[in-house]
């Protein structure tokens, strides 16, 4: 699934990128919402499941949690206007790691628990930090699409973790 989310952000965010004609800017974002959908909805399907009660309490929590946590995360850089484009390789190293760990768990059927979730939340909370000071410092006006693109991959795997660590037994 992780991987699945890398390549899709990854490839959609190079649409926006590299072509000028705003159109193809729009489609990677349509790629990219459409993909979103397929990989939250049986998410969320399932934190509705583990509810004894049917309600939402989950989904409420992890969201007010996650945008707190993107909100103060995102006002740091604003208010600092601190350039974070250091932690571009170890994000990388990281995301190579987490994806090693998940073929690893696949292939030999253990469970990565909740460590791995919270790590996943510092590797999340490191890319808000990196795609917010690249909004400021990095894209150009007219690579809006673009930057939300790489922002809302970051925010949305932050929730995805939060979620995955508030829906544990």
């Amino acid at each position: 699934m992780l991987g699945g989310f890398m390549l899709v952000t990854n490839y959609a965010e190079r649409l926006a990128l590299k072509s000028k004609q705003t159109s193809t800017h729009y489609a990677g974002l349509i790629l990219y919402v459409i993909a979103e959908a397929f990989i939250f909805i049986p998410l969320i399907f399932i934190a509705m499941m583990m509810a004894e009660d049917g309600s939402f309490a989950i989904l409420n929590q992890a969201a007010i949690m996650t945008l707190s946590l993107f909100t103060g995360l995102s006002a740091i850089v604003f208010l600092t206007k601190k350039d974070f484009s250091f932690l571009k390789s170890i994000l990388a190293i990281g995301f190579a790691l987490a994806l090693g760990l998940i073929v690893a768990g696949i292939l030999f059927g253990f469970n990565l628990g909740l460590w791995f979730s919270v790590g996943m939340v510092v590797l999340a909370s490191g890319s808000i930090l990196y795609q917010t000071s690249n909004l400021i410092h990095k894209y150009k006006p007219n690579q809006y699409v673009a930057a939300s693109l790489g922002l809302f991959a970051s925010l949305m795997l932050l929730f995805w973790y939060i979620l995955s660590i508030l829906s544990r037994d």
